[in-house]
């Protein structure tokens, strides 16, 4: 069993027996139908994944690494909030008729600010810092800013990415660590895509600062499994997992605005079928 499997496993178990229930709650959530999307929730979870060991990508079902990749390129490479530049269609319930999706995401990260007597956004930043100040405990990123949530067409999920930065005892190159914190994460669908897309991050990061990868922490403020994914979920989590399988980036690339989703792939990844259409509450 892969790491990322008993992990997802173990996490989802806790959600289902240990959990609260939103039903009869006031929710914003709700279906197609228009019948509110009611949850079975966890406070707090915080997930360890050690990327020297493996590439945390489940085995129970497939993730698509290319298109998830895309997406956080989207936000940190691109810095767009414009659906049109992404090549897959995950966020068109949100964006308006220019598909754009408001202030959020890419556009905050885009946002210059003064910083060491120049304009930087915050991912050249934190490109910066990691080169320079690697040690510093101020490298990190924050995409909820409170004057501009009116203007976003949704609030952001995973809101902010801290780094940190470890010498290893017998070995010459630094050591990239770092935690994702997120406010609210519909697990099935969105949980190992969010894992996947910043642990390729850390390991773009870490290739262009010339470290190692270490550890990935997400913390997850609201992990919850949703009325309608209950039974999908159970039957997920019941079966077989299979072995990670290898993890690759280009070698070749050493500027973080020169990768692609084609810069990224995996080996030997032998999955569960897919689940077929998911409901999804917006």
């Amino acid at each position: 069993m892969s790491m990322a499997d008993r992990i997802f496993i173990d996490m989802c178990r806790d959600i289902l027996e240990n959990g609260t229930s939103t039903e009869g709650e006031k929710v914003r959530p709700h279906w197609e139908d228009g019948s509110s999307a009611y949850t079975i929730k966890k406070f707090g979870v915080v997930n360890r994944y050690d990327l020297r060991q493996e590439f945390p990508i489940i085995t129970l079902r497939r993730t698509a690494l290319k298109s998830s990749t895309d997406e956080v390129l989207w936000i940190w490479q691109q810095k767009s909030n414009n659906v049109h530049d992404l090549h897959s269609h995950i966020w068109d319930a949100w964006a308006d008729e220019n598909g754009s999706i408001g202030k959020a995401y890419g556009y905050q990260m885009g946002v210059k600010h003064r910083y060491k007597e120049g304009m930087m956004d915050q991912v050249d930043r934190v490109i910066y810092d990691l080169k320079n100040h690697p040690f510093s405990r101020r490298i990190m990123t924050n995409i909820y800013v409170h004057q501009d949530l009116s203007e976003m067409h949704l609030y952001p999920c995973a809101y902010s990415m801290t780094f940190n930065v470890t010498q290893r005892k017998g070995e010459d190159r630094l050591t990239l660590n770092a935690i994702l914190n997120q406010r609210s994460q519909d697990v099935l669908t969105a949980n190992n895509w969010n894992v996947v897309q910043y642990a390729v991050l850390v390991h773009m990061l870490a290739q262009v600062c010339n470290m190692n990868v270490g550890e990935l922490v997400h913390v997850i403020a609201d992990a919850h499994i949703y009325d309608r994914h209950v039974e999908l979920v159970k039957e997920l989590i019941s079966r077989e997992p299979y072995p990670a399988p290898k993890f690759w980036l280009n070698p070749e690339i050493h500027d973080f605005y020169q990768f692609t989703r084609d810069d990224v792939k995996v080996t030997d990844y032998v999955t569960g079928p897919q689940i077929e259409n998911i409901p999804v509450a917006v």
